[in-house]
């Protein structure tokens, strides 16, 4: 039984719609579901508002603070895991350098990430189905190869050592392509107001969007073509059970009618 359903696509193609209906059919299934989306702030396989303090930065952090970061983080090899969420203003600013997502060296990144996977799966209880969004594909392929300016088939290392540690999990992958994405995004952005000159920025200054010199919109949707290009190459190699729904912004009913039947295909059997 698969007890992983891991959705993927680019922004404002529908995935968080999309998992809140998976989990929908799984209860319906009778098996329980937990549905955790993007930006909750708390994931249970991935680090979002968090911030990675070692021992040496912890030493050069105002005294008050290092007190905070030991008191409310968790202690992870040298040095200290903590939620964001708890501090503000001056204290913010100062642990932002260090924060998971953005901040940190991917040396120290990745191996974080990957035993946040491992810590996940281990606790993860039997008979449950979870449902996340963006956490196999999107997030890492943001940081290897829009932030880091990876090649692709570091990024397919990198997804590759997530799959391992989810292989208990039997995971299965629905993938939402879409061909209009310009036009997707200029749909959800009056829906979210800032978000979209927030994103243009970070793939303007993001290593891969220098590398191809992405100016404005027109350079945001070219990160974001390239960037769904190399994920379903990346997902075609990768030894997962998956579907891809072509364009389904164009049929949600056809697709909803799609997605029930893969899920109900697995959730037969035991895990």
């Amino acid at each position: 039984m698969t007890g992983l359903y891991l959705i993927e696509g680019l922004p404002c193609s529908g995935k968080s719609t999309t998992a809140r209906y998976v989990a929908d059919c799984l209860a319906k299934a009778g098996q329980r579901a937990v549905y955790v989306d993007e930006g909750s702030g708390n994931h249970p396989a991935d680090y979002e508002l968090h911030a990675y303090v070692g021992r040496g930065a912890l030493a050069s952090l105002p005294e008050r603070l290092g007190e905070r970061v030991r008191e409310q983080g968790g202690a992870q090899g040298d040095g200290w895991l903590v939620a964001l969420s708890r501090f503000s203003g001056r204290e913010l600013d100062l642990l932002l350098p260090y924060k998971i997502y953005d901040g940190l060296p991917w040396e120290q990144e990745m191996p974080l990430m990957l035993d946040k996977w491992e810590s996940f799966v281990q606790k993860a209880e039997k008979g449950v189905g979870y449902v996340f969004n963006s956490v196999l594909l999107q997030n890492p392929m943001c940081e290897t190869m829009m932030r880091f300016g990876q090649p692709q088939e570091q990024s397919f290392a990198f997804v590759s050592g997530i799959l391992r540690r989810a292989a208990p999990l039997k995971p299965a992958v629905l993938y939402l392509k879409n061909d209009s994405i310009a036009q997707s995004v200029r749909s959800a952005a009056p829906e979210r107001p800032g978000w979209l000159e927030g994103v243009i920025a970070y793939h303007e200054n993001g290593a891969y969007g220098r590398s191809i010199r992405a100016q404005g919109f027109e350079g945001y949707v070219a990160c974001l073509k390239e960037r769904q290009r190399r994920e379903l190459a990346i997902l075609a190699q990768l030894p997962v059970k998956s579907l891809v729904l072509e364009n389904p912004q164009q049929d949600w009913a056809g697709a909803y009618e799609r997605i029930a039947g893969f899920v109900a295909a697995s959730c037969g059997g035991e895990r």
